[in-house]
């Protein structure tokens, strides 16, 4: 059937300054692959004439579909012009159905397709609206509904757990580091450890050495994705070589990622890239696996950034200013008490997030299947 057949855009328009108490969707509050609205505006934060939903539309990324952002609404409210609000024709198809089909490969992969323009491929409506999908019974859509709801239900509940896991992990450091009342002695980072700025040279898809770089974090660690390699000699290579135990931070990125910290636990011989700092503690006071979850930590990452320089583009921490910070350095028996503990919480994240990735590859398997 042709998508009109079964949908219509609801083009509904409103001004904010009518709006400006409602709440307001834009496409950087919708996630790729996520069904549900998690973050919000409001009509007051923004300017110019937005689209009105209602509870149970679907607001769809028209705007580079490719990032495949949609989700279905669970209140009214006003989203961008560069969405399009779907709604079901309930008569052809279920409300609870259609999402699943729009999220589908066959769909994405047509609405790219039918996408215009170069720099920001955006879709028209005229043009999805005479686009054919296969279109199953209602008895069928609604058992299929059924399924993959009840898939998005456990998702959902995972993503709850990570959630409390997250909030957990964020004060752990704060909560396992105080005795009654009392803090454990500090120091200067400057004085329990070294510094070293990372290797300048020109990065490649192919070489002897790979490169870590700025993106290569994960949580609290050092990852091996999207690796570049380089070529160089055996003695300069060697003055960069990461070692188990040495902390990476990330002295340039944007406001919101520099400072970014994680420790290197890979084996193979990895080299750092000049925009990062590689730390090593002396590890007869500061056990690096304590530093690098202080440096995590919320107190860590404040007391990071208050270093912080703004650029045009990028923030910058130099590894003077990180020498200035001031670190819990208890005795190393109770560093060891709260490294155990807190790579508890860190194992059970790292549980909870396979177990979601899990999850999510389900639903599109079953999406894409049953679709």
């Amino acid at each position: 059937m042709a998508f009109e057949a079964f949908a219509e855009s609801v083009n509904e328009r409103v001004e904010p300054s009518e709006a400006a108490e409602e709440i307001y969707v834009g496409l950087e509050h919708i996630d790729s692959q996520d069904l549900h609205v998690r973050h919000w505006g409001k009509g007051s934060d923004v300017i110019g004439t937005k689209l009105r939903f209602r509870k149970g539309d679907i607001i769809f990324g028209r705007r580079r579909a490719y990032q495949r952002k949609l989700a279905v609404a669970e209140f009214d409210g006003i989203c961008s012009a560069h969405a399009m609000v779907v709604r079901a024709k309930r008569d052809v198809v279920l409300p609870e159905f259609l999402p699943f089909l729009m999220m589908s490969d066959r769909f994405m992969s047509r609405a790219v397709e039918i996408s215009v323009g170069s720099l920001s491929p955006t879709i028209n409506w005229k043009t999805l609206k005479l686009e054919e999908f296969d279109l199953p019974p209602l008895d069928q859509q609604r058992r299929l509904a059924e399924i993959l709801w009840a898939v998005d239900d456990a998702i959902r509940a995972s993503i709850a757990q990570l959630d409390a896991l997250a909030v957990l992990k964020r004060t752990a450091f704060e909560q396992r580091t105080l005795f009654g009342k009392t803090r454990f002695p500090t120091r200067l980072l400057g004085d329990v450890t070294t510094c070293q700025y990372g290797l300048s040279c020109a990065l490649n898809e192919t070489g002897e050495y790979p490169i870590l770089r700025m993106m290569n974090y994960d949580e609290e660690l050092v990852v091996a994705s999207d690796l570049k390699f380089a070529d160089m000699p055996a003695k300069l290579a060697a003055d960069y070589k990461l070692e188990p135990g040495d902390i990476l931070f990330n002295r340039t990125n944007s406001a919101d990622l520099v400072g970014k910290v994680g420790i290197f636990q890979l084996d193979g011989r990895y080299l750092f890239a000049s925009y990062l700092v590689r730390v090593k503690t002396d590890q007869t006071v500061l056990l690096p696996e304590f530093l690098n979850f202080f440096l995590n930590s919320d107190a860590g990452q404040t007391a990071v950034r208050a270093f912080a320089t703004p650029g045009v583009s990028q923030s910058n921490i130099s590894a003077g200013s990180l020498k200035k910070v001031y670190v819990p350095v208890p005795s190393l028996a109770d560093q060891t008490r709260v490294v155990r503990e807190l790579n508890e919480i860190a194992g059970t994240t790292r549980t909870a997030k396979r177990h979601l990735e899990l999850l999510q590859a389900v639903l599109r398997e079953l999406t894409n299947t049953l679709l």
